[in-house]
């Protein structure tokens, strides 16, 4: 059995490998075993997508057909009126646009054993959650003649925080100066200006402000909700702050989950954010009903993470990395980005679709992508002398055309009867070649002009077409010069 599994090691990922080893029925044969692991290589190989496959697409259109059936609506918890999650259409598009500040941040608090089975979980939703002065006040009263405010605080309710007087005076003296905070026989809290001379309307302001001064509990957790799933415990919060959870003993650090994708990022790296971004993006289809393969998910995933932070599917985030100016300027102002482009001296090397589309060339994807490559072998060329008589011997010399080939497009060859008798009249051409059927009264002023300066005229066998092929012109060539030098003055 060990050998079919070792067989199947390089053909099957180590995953689904191990899901077949968990899976399998007692006591099963080799044979069977066999016949399970060919089923499954069969099924993972149709699954696999083809090289050159355009995944990108099929990926948008996966995820873009279903998503016009999703709700707009957000998710409320019983209970709890100020605790709702945005969930369906807002939701994925927070995620895929990769907003840092989020509608309704949350947190799912897994507890350590005993805790996880329900002891004292009231208690610590209770010490977690932020708290402000206002929820331990009973009443604020100002005595406007000693300018004197009293703070009646609910001893009840301190006790549940684990907090008392005292503490609360401490962390109210050293939050507001210019006042002094004292604890008094009955338990209420004093407060007096420091100076004779404060205004009245500051101890009003005092009394709003001081309802909003932070007292307990850990930053940014608004609202606890404890509630059991199976035979586990946990709480669930409005609001996160996982770095200062992490430093209580009864919490699973193991298992606490925020839907605040930079936080984790922040915490944990790129690669956490990356499955944070699967498991809240499946979270929200799955709530709708919506059934999306999950490498679509995963595609996405890896291209918003691919630069080494998350980034939005937007003209600020993986779109500004795009290397192509094309594909840029495609997405959202295409002007702006064809003016940097050009500002910069930035090429375009078409590699991707979307380019290639715009200027409506084959697209580098499916068949488009493989390219033919051939093998060049060098070959001496076999210089010969054709002689056939029409007339007059005429000398047919593959020398002369392996000449012209060569210096096709440089400035030292000249096509054209009239350009070629303007260098030959200034004694710059070195060589006149002549088609066959070159006109008589252009072969004679050619002749003229070339016995003055002793130029060799070269007659080949060939027509005024397929000279203008040798030349590589879309026209007929009779008359070809070369000049005596490379770098010429134009006349």
């Amino acid at each position: 059995m060990a050998d079919l599994f070792k067989e199947y090691e390089n053909l099957l990922p180590r995953k689904i490998l191990t899901e077949v080893k968990e899976y399998l029925p007692p006591k099963c044969s080799d044979a069977k075993l066999k016949k399970i692991l060919v089923a499954v290589y069969k099924e993972y190989s149709d699954s696999r997508a083809q090289p050159g496959e355009s995944v990108g697409l099929v990926t948008a259109e996966s995820i873009g057909e279903p998503g016009t059936q999703m709700t707009l609506n957000t998710f409320h918890f019983a209970g709890v009126s100020e605790l709702n999650v945005t969930t369906g259409l807002p939701r994925i598009i927070e995620i895929l646009d990769g907003r840092k500040k989020i509608t309704t941040t949350m947190m799912e608090v897994y507890l350590k054993k005993p805790y996880s089975t329900g002891k004292d979980i009231k208690k610590i939703a209770e010490t977690i959650k932020e708290t402000t002065l206002k929820e331990f006040v009973d009443e604020i009263s100002i005595n406007i003649a000693n300018m004197q405010m009293v703070i009646i605080l609910n001893k009840s309710k301190l006790k549940v925080a684990l907090l008392t007087e005292d503490a609360v005076a401490k962390i109210l003296d050293k939050g507001f100066k210019g006042f002094k905070f004292k604890i008094q026989k009955d338990q209420s809290l004093l407060v007096t200006p420091s100076s004779k001379d404060a205004a009245l309307n500051e101890i009003y302001k005092l009394k709003e402000k001081v309802k909003d001064t932070y007292i307990s509990g850990i930053k940014g957790i608004t609202q606890v909700l404890p509630v059991k799933r199976g035979e586990e415990f946990l709480i669930v919060t409005a609001g996160s702050n996982i770095k200062e959870l992490l430093k209580k003993d009864y919490v699973d650090s193991t298992r606490i989950f925020s839907n605040d994708i930079f936080e984790i990022q922040g915490l944990f790296g790129v690669e956490a954010a990356r499955q944070a971004i699967i498991n809240e993006s499946m979270k929200v289809l799955d709530t709708q009903g919506i059934n999306i393969d999950i490498r679509h998910i995963m595609l996405v995933s890896d291209a918003m993470t691919m630069s080494g932070k998350v980034m939005g599917i937007n003209r600020y985030g993986i779109v500004k990395e795009k290397p192509s100016v094309l594909a840029r300027a495609s997405f959202e102002t295409p002007i702006k980005h064809i003016i940097n482009a050009a500002l910069t001296g930035e090429v375009d090397y078409l590699n991707s679709v979307i380019e290639n589309v715009m200027i409506n060339q084959p697209v580098p994807v499916g068949t488009g992508l493989p390219g033919l490559i051939t093998k060049t072998t060098k070959t001496k060329w076999k210089i010969t002398k054709i002689w056939r008589f029409l007339g007059s011997p005429k000398i047919y010399k593959v020398e002369i055309l392996i000449e012209i080939k060569k210096l096709i497009g440089s400035e030292k060859l000249i096509i054209g009867a009239d350009r070629v008798l303007k260098y030959l009249k200034a004694g710059k051409i070195e060589k006149v070649i002549l088609a066959s059927n070159c006109n008589k009264d252009v072969f004679g002023e050619i002749e003229h002009f070339a016995n003055f300066s002793e130029v060799k005229i070269e007659k080949l066998d060939i027509p005024n077409d397929e000279l203008g092929t040798v030349c590589k012109k879309p026209f007929s060539v009779a008359v070809v010069g070369i000049l005596k030098w490379l770098n010429t003055i134009q006349i």
